[in-house]
């Protein structure tokens, strides 16, 4: 008659058997069996893959012409290439406005467009605006008004603060604007939505505010 201990023994070798036969079987296949090959992920095309093309545009009243990757956007181009570091890379996806530059006389987010779709054209970037010798009346309103903390998002904020105001002198109106056949006003409401493409994290936006209406010739 078998014992208690006999059967425990004979109990852990079978179990002890089990675990072997699965760990062959899983790493030795059956006959005939087909394997799968292992993974490779695709390798990404090299920058060399695709060939340089020509662009040629103003900036900052200087003619530049480059030889550009044709995937570069404006912003890398301004960044990498003109090293104007003034050009804030934020968000890098068109939320935050921090690469605000003015093209053709327009502002438009530089990290969402391509470089070489701007063949011809006048670039104007926060260099471009004043310099520490001779401000812009924008850049020396938002001094004067402390319309700036960490200072990232600003040099967006005062090209986009300067397009705002050519574009209420032109008569363009926002989305805000009541009387779309009269010259949009420059209050508060108005200002704030034309400048709400560009995010402070700090949270200066009165600051700002009354720093484009001062340039704008408003009462404080």
């Amino acid at each position: 008659m078998a014992t208690p201990r006999d059967i425990d023994v004979k109990r852990r070798t079978l179990m002890a058997a089990t675990v072997a036969t699965a760990a062959v079987g899983a790493v030795t296949p059956r006959a005939g069996a087909q394997t799968t090959p292992a993974f490779t992920p695709p390798q990404a095309p090299g920058r060399d893959a695709v060939p340089p093309l020509k662009v040629a545009f103003t900036v900052n009243g200087k003619k530049r012409d480059l030889d550009l990757d044709p995937r570069t956007t404006l912003l890398d181009a301004l960044r990498e290439r003109l090293h104007l570091g003034g050009t804030k890379k934020g968000c890098d996806h068109g939320q935050c406005g921090a690469c605000t530059v003015i093209l053709d006389g327009r502002r438009i987010n530089s990290c969402l467009t391509l470089a070489v779709m701007h063949e011809g054209s006048e670039i104007t970037t926060i260099e471009g605006l004043g310099t520490p010798d001779k401000l812009h009346p924008m850049q020396a309103a938002f001094v004067k008004h402390d319309g700036y903390q960490c200072g990232y998002c600003t040099p967006g904020q005062i090209c986009s603060a300067v397009a705002v105001l050519a574009e209420i002198e032109a008569g363009i109106p926002s989305h805000v604007t009541a009387d779309l056949n009269a010259k949009p006003p420059l209050d508060d409401a108005e200002l704030r939505e034309r400048m709400s493409g560009n995010i402070c994290r700090c949270g200066a936006y009165s600051n700002i505010v009354e720093a484009i209406g001062e340039v704008a010739g408003r009462k404080a």
